[in-house]
């Protein structure tokens, strides 16, 4: 794809610029720093030091020049920078209208993901689509559900699922574009036996050691808001971010924890399942950038993934 420099900046030289180096450009003028824009690309800092490198053999000018750690956009870099939010929305404009003109879609898409989302959900959904579509792709990477949203917008992702609590609602980037998949509860999972009843409320559980996610996780923060309201703090004697791993804490005795609907294939035999009397909801949706909103591949994907989250009795809003 040519883009050529304006004149009055620069002499006017058509130049070839890769896709790839103008999100990397994008992501530095929205970070500041090659480490914080190569983490949100998930490349290394050095990869996209020479990349940008590049980018700047490409145009045969100054892009960047150093204050500090911070790296700060030359005027004719901003210009570059500019173009390339214009740039990149064309190439998912064009994709769209690509789609939208075939009768059979092919093509692959690439998601993002959690644990209970890939082992609950996704099998259901990506083997239906696999019939009825088979010219769809869906590869998927596991991301911390925090971080899923930010990826898509990046565009490194062009779809995650996303997760919002009852007790702690998140702010959507207006970016984006969210479709509800389904509303599961969270559940008391405690070491067989700790809890004679079958339901418990969640102040019931304010004497027992319990095994959580950290607070600056949507999960931790979550549950710790959902004790605090039933007037208490729980004691978090060990604090871990996969469920699978606290579920077998729980399965040893180690204290108790909250799981969601699509976490309850992870629980072991030996740990109890109570229903809350005072229920934390959960939301499930996939979110995917606004330009892309008409995207058929998009959408018959959400489709197969609704039908999956039905089928294992999710709730509806």
């Amino acid at each position: 794809m040519a883009f050529s420099l304006p004149a009055q900046l620069h002499t006017v030289v058509p130049v070839e610029l890769s896709l790839q180096r103008l999100r990397m450009l994008r992501e530095l003028h929205r970070r500041g720093t090659v480490t914080a824009a190569a983490a949100a690309l998930h490349y290394t800092a050095s990869a996209v030091s020479q990349q940008l490198a590049q980018l700047e053999r490409d145009v045969g000018a100054t892009l960047f020049e150093r204050l500090g750690r911070r790296v700060q956009l030359t005027d004719l870099g901003l210009v570059l920078a500019e173009h390339a939010e214009e740039i990149l929305g064309s190439v998912e404009r064009a994709t769209t209208a690509l789609e939208e003109a075939q009768e059979t879609v092919s093509v692959t898409l690439t998601a993002g993901v959690w644990a209970s989302v890939a082992s609950g959900l996704l099998p259901p959904a990506l083997t239906a689509l696999a019939v009825d579509h088979p010219g769809i792709r869906v590869r998927t990477r596991e991301l911390a559900p925090e971080e899923t949203a930010g990826a898509v917008r990046d565009g490194t992702l062009d779809l995650s699922f996303v997760i919002e609590y009852s007790t702690f609602p998140i702010a959507l980037d207006p970016g984006l574009a969210r479709d509800v998949i389904g509303v599961e509860r969270l559940h008391a999972a405690v070491p067989a036996g700790a809890v004679p009843a079958g339901t418990v409320e969640l102040l019931g559980l304010a004497e027992h050691p319990w095994i959580l996610a950290g607070p600056r996780s949507h999960f931790g923060r979550a549950v710790r808001v959902a004790c605090q309201s039933a007037g208490f703090e729980p004691r978090v004697e060990h604090e871990v971010g996969e469920q699978a791993t606290a579920l077998a804490m729980v399965a040893a005795g180690l204290g108790v924890t909250l799981v969601s609907d699509l976490g309850l294939t992870l629980c072991p035999p030996t740990v109890d399942v109570l229903a809350l009397t005072d229920p934390v909801i959960r939301t499930v949706s996939i979110v995917y950038r606004t330009g892309n909103s008409r995207r058929p591949s998009l959408h018959l994907v959400i489709d197969a993934v609704r039908a999956a989250a039905a089928a294992q009795g999710l709730g509806t809003p």
